[in-house]
């Protein structure tokens, strides 16, 4: 496997990927192969610190001189998990219950430096506001963007800012899949500056 950079995505998301590029580190992608299926009684923080991290570790031992990224994103919303929809009927149906609700968002951030045997995770929150939508608003986005591979089941970047009234949090890129503040965080401590030339 060519050693391209030292710095490694575990994920084969294009929104994570078009986010990690705005950094200007080079990196590899590699999606990892993992259980996503909630444990028995987990949090919604155990869950997303879990599988964040779980990510960044299924791809160690193919990268042991690297600092890898895992990242994962669930919505909670009256209680409940809510993960990707994966079909347009769910996708509808989550819609039509966020409908004029606030629903919150965590997403788990790891990163795992295989140089140093050490690991740093974070967890970002970040509230969304949704507009009260009709059913035939919910229809025709859904059928325009296709968000069945989104927690929210929703893209931000996309058309989806249309759904809301409102973003509270620190930082949007979260909503997105990564949460770009803290992973420059994250990043300096690993000897990876984004504002070092030579890094």
């Amino acid at each position: 496997m060519p050693t391209l950079s030292p710095l490694v995505l575990a994920s084969s998301s294009r929104s994570r990927r078009a986010l990690l590029d705005r950094l200007f580190i080079p990196y590899q992608c590699h999606s990892p192969d993992i259980d996503e299926t909630p444990k028995p009684g987990e949090t919604p923080r155990a869950l997303v610190h879990r599988l964040a991290l779980s990510k960044a570790f299924a791809l160690a031992e193919a990268y042991p001189a690297h600092c890898i990224i895992g990242s994962d994103q669930i919505a909670v919303f009256d209680g409940d998990i809510l993960g990707k929809p994966h079909t347009p009927e769910k996708a509808r149906e989550n819609l039509a219950r966020f409908s004029g609700q606030r629903v919150t968002f965590l997403t788990g951030l790891a990163l795992l430096d295989t140089r140093r045997q050490h690991h740093q995770v974070h967890i970002e929150p970040f509230d969304v506001v949704f507009r009260s939508l009709s059913e035939a608003e919910i229809a025709y986005y859904v059928a325009q963007e296709q968000p069945l591979d989104s927690a929210g089941s929703f893209y931000m970047e996309g058309l989806g800012i249309a759904l809301f009234s409102a973003l509270e949090g620190r930082d949007p890129n979260a909503l997105v899949g990564l949460p770009l503040i803290a992973l420059c965080d994250m990043l300096r401590q690993a000897g990876l500056n984004p504002l070092d030339a030579k890094a």
